[in-house]
């Protein structure tokens, strides 16, 4: 398949088979009302840089098409493929579901996550995150098989959820070498 560049991806309304022709690993995304709609954007970015299968937006988020979605994720979001759930929590029972070894995997610091590179991340794989204030609810991270932190060594706790998310995602392409 041809690599767009940003110009192109910002103009460009891809078929279905197009979309369908592209070779995705078996990595899920659940954003847990993830409000930022800059941060829905850039999510979809990574997505469609490490070919993962499919986006779920979840609760608070808003979905494409939206203005900034699309300049955030410089038209990704029609390449990736999506869906709303009504919850995360929706979106991880369904997945289980259809795919019942699918391991999943919040990206949250609490009392029980572990470092993010300690964890082998198994595919089938989806990673989960959260709010941008108050992190995956409660709810969420019940479902979830295991969660990993980011270590902070300044004065703030926590990184923007969708950097997390980068540099977990690049942990999974790393640890399965995609």
């Amino acid at each position: 398949m041809q690599k767009l560049n940003s110009t192109s991806l910002r103009i460009s309304n891809p078929s279905e088979e197009e979309i369908k022709k592209i070779k995705r690993n078996d990595i899920y995304i659940i954003l847990d009302n993830v409000l930022d709609t800059y941060n829905i954007g850039a999510v979809f970015r990574l997505a469609d840089a490490v070919a993962a299968k499919k986006i779920y937006l979840c609760q608070g988020s808003e979905t494409p098409p939206n203005s900034r979605i699309q300049k955030a994720s410089i038209g990704t979001w029609q390449w990736v493929p999506w869906e709303y759930c009504l919850s995360a929590s929706e979106a991880i029972l369904s997945l289980k579901k259809s795919i019942p070894e699918v391991s999943v995997v919040g990206i949250e610091l609490t009392d029980e996550s572990i470092s993010y590179d300690a964890f082998n991340y198994p595919l089938p794989l989806a990673l989960v995150i959260g709010h941008e204030t108050d992190g995956i609810s409660e709810a969420t991270l019940q479902n979830c098989d295991k969660v990993v932190q980011l270590p902070m060594f300044g004065v703030n706790i926590s990184l923007n959820t969708m950097v997390s998310l980068g540099i977990v995602l690049y942990e999974v392409i790393e640890k399965n070498s995609l």
